[in-house]
Order: structure tokens, then sequence, then C-alpha cells
């Protein structure tokens, strides 16, 4: 029987928990570094929590029943996960990436560069022939964030799959902003993809981590080696966590969602805002494939104030909503990427990219949303 997501969601694929010893109800934590064999050439399936653990286990079975992958890795954090997928490529190997992308991963990126010999060009993704034009003999992928980090760009996954096609080109995807409840860029043509676990599969502001979803068993077998060979692995307390987090992915989900279209409509109706980005209104640019590729806007919406006066008074008047980084949580966030998420982007890229010091990046909670308008509300005065 196929359960709907909403189910998978709780129970895990083919309901894992009825697996559980005692007939525990919540995944039990198996909080052991070491496993005992049961003789000399025979093990219980688990040898050594590093390569792997029961709780991970239901963890990574569950992402990737939610993401249509054919394996998962938990990994530390969201970096760890993106390091993981760089040990796919080699010396001399080129990678094309969406231009607008979270901050650290152009530090992570800027870094394999100078110690791997790997080389990234950033292009707008949202152009599928400007994507062609950057492609090389050298090029080995496609790493795309949609909608991106923070301007909210969309790029059409199934486009980039079929230039990956053409020139065969691994296609990854960065889908922490809409999470399998919303986008599921494996159906749409990835080989991987990537998430930050700490944001919205978490979704408590209380938990790192971090997922590798592979396509398939040849791509499961590298990444497996590499998982256990650096030992990049999720503990078994925070894999708990981030299990007992996905039980509540869709209604979270829903209702961030539907308080973002709510303030991303009010803040255009505001005088001192002077741009909203949130794929959810029609005027958006990639409004209708965001539409045509995943099932809705999510969030996090930015917006561009009158000048960085107007932005530093609103992050230090806000009282409900906190300044802080990090997204997806339960809690609103607003975030100064200029400052925090883009901090190391170098300047005259962050201008061109519209990163500037007026710009404001807010990650919708689950709060009241009349309660959120009204913190907006005065600290924007």
């Amino acid at each position: 029987m196929t359960y709907h997501f909403e189910t998978r969601c709780i129970h895990g694929d083919r309901c894992l928990d009825k697996d559980h010893p005692y007939g525990a109800v919540s995944t039990p934590i198996f909080q052991t570094a070491t496993f005992i064999h049961p003789g000399p050439g025979q093990s219980t399936g688990y040898d050594y929590t590093r390569v792997n653990n029961p709780t991970r286990d239901e963890l990574e079975k569950t992402v990737s029943s939610l993401e249509h992958a054919y394996d998962t890795m938990a990994c530390t954090n969201g970096m760890a996960a993106i390091g993981l997928c760089l040990e796919f490529f080699f010396p001399g190997d080129h990678i094309i990436c969406t231009e607008d992308l979270y901050g650290g991963s152009v530090r992570m990126f800027d870094n394999a560069k100078k110690q791997r010999g790997l080389s990234f060009t950033y292009v707008d993704t949202a152009d599928e022939a400007l994507v062609e034009q950057q492609i090389t003999e050298h090029t080995k992928a496609i790493y795309i964030e949609t909608p991106s980090n923070p301007t909210m760009r969309v790029t059409d996954l199934r486009a980039m799959r079929r230039l990956a096609d053409r020139y065969g080109l691994y296609l990854i995807v960065d889908n922490t902003f809409l999470t399998p409840y919303l986008q599921k860029p494996i159906d749409l043509g990835a080989d991987m993809v990537i998430h930050s676990g700490t944001k919205y599969l978490g979704g408590h502001n209380d938990t790192l981590a971090g997922f590798l979803c592979v396509k398939t068993p040849e791509l499961s077998e590298t990444a497996r080696f590499y998982f256990k060979t650096n030992g990049c692995c999720l503990s078994p307390f925070d894999s708990f966590l981030i299990l007992r987090g996905i039980k509540t992915l869709p209604v979270r989900m829903d209702r961030q969602q539907s308080n973002a279209q709510k303030i991303a409509q009010w803040l255009k109706e505001q005088e001192k805002v002077e741009q909203v980005y949130y794929t959810g209104l029609p005027e958006h640019p990639g409004y209708e494939i965001n539409k045509a590729q995943a099932r809705g806007a999510g969030a996090m919406i930015s917006f561009r104030v009158k000048d960085a006066q107007a932005a530093k008074c609103t992050l230090e008047k806000v009282q409900l909503i906190s300044f802080a980084e990090s997204l997806g949580g339960v809690e609103t966030l607003l975030t100064y990427p200029t400052m925090q998420t883009h901090g190391d982007v170098p300047a005259e890229v962050k201008e061109r990219l519209g990163i500037t010091d007026d710009f404001l990046r807010l990650s919708v909670g689950i709060e009241d949303v009349d309660d959120l308008i009204a913190d907006l509300a005065q600290a924007l005065e």
C-alpha cells in the first residue's frame, strides 16, 4: 500500500514504526557508538554508528521516501551535505551555479576552487540559453537553488534537465526553501537533492542537520563510501529530533505559507517598502514556472526598504519577530543578508544581485499572522 505524504511524514515508508522494539510509537534513540557482533563474520546489520545507526536509518529512509530518492545520507548540517556532494568532482571539473546562491555555499565553493582545483561559474539559471553558453568540455554539473536565496529567483528544473541530458551533466538542486512537501526535484529531473535539515525539516530552530538525497544506486554507492569515510554522519539524538520535526512538516508548511502570502500582500501596500520578492505573488517573474513545478510558494519573503537606515531601524525595532540568521522554524525570523548570510560574498557581486544594505529577508513562522503584521507595521514606522 502506498501512503500519502502526510502519513509518511509521521509513520515513515511502509510504516517503519511498526518494527520498533517493544512496540515503541516514537523512534527509539540508539545512543551507541558500536554494536555487538553475534560471532566472527556475523553482524546484526549494524556495526558502528559512523557507518549506520537504526535511528539515523529510519530518518534517511523517511527523507528518501518524501523526496522520491533512492537513498539519503543524513549529515551533521547542510554544509556537510554540500561537502559530501563535492566528493563527486575532481580537479579540473567545472560546475555551473545559480548566481544568487546562499553565501555559505559560495564560500565553500571558493575554497574548493583553491584546494580541489574545481571551477565554478555563477549565472542566472532562470535563463536557459545563458546557462548553455557557459557549458564547456569540463562542465560536470548544474547546481540550482529555486527559489534562490535570498532574491527568490525561480529556475525551470525541467529545462535544466534537458541541458543536463544534452551534455551529460549532473543536476543538483538545493530544495531547502520548499522542502519535498512543496517541490520534488528528483521527479523534475534532479540527480541529487540537498537540504539544510536545520530549516523546515527540523522546523524548530533547535537542531543542525543536512541531507544529500540521490537518485540511483550508483550515486548511492559513491556517496555512502565518502559518507562513512569522512564521518559527517548525523548523531542518533539529532536524527531523532529531525524525525520528530518531520512529523509536523505539512501542517507547519501550510500555516507558514498561508501567513507568508498575507504578509507579502501587506508589504506590497506599504509606502516604506520599495519592493517585495515572493514567488506567490502573480507579478513575480518566476510565478508561472514555480506554479508549474511546485505545489506552493513556501514561506520565504525578501523585501527592500527605502535605505540602509530604514533597514537597520526595522531590525532593531521588531519585538515579536526575531532579528536572527537561519530560517524555516516555527518562529518568524528577520535576517540582514548583506551582513549575515551573504557577508562573505564580494561587495560588487552583492550589489549586482541586489543584496544591498536596504534588503531584508523574512522567514515566516506559524504565529498569528495579525500579530506578525502588527509587529512589522510598528517596526517600519
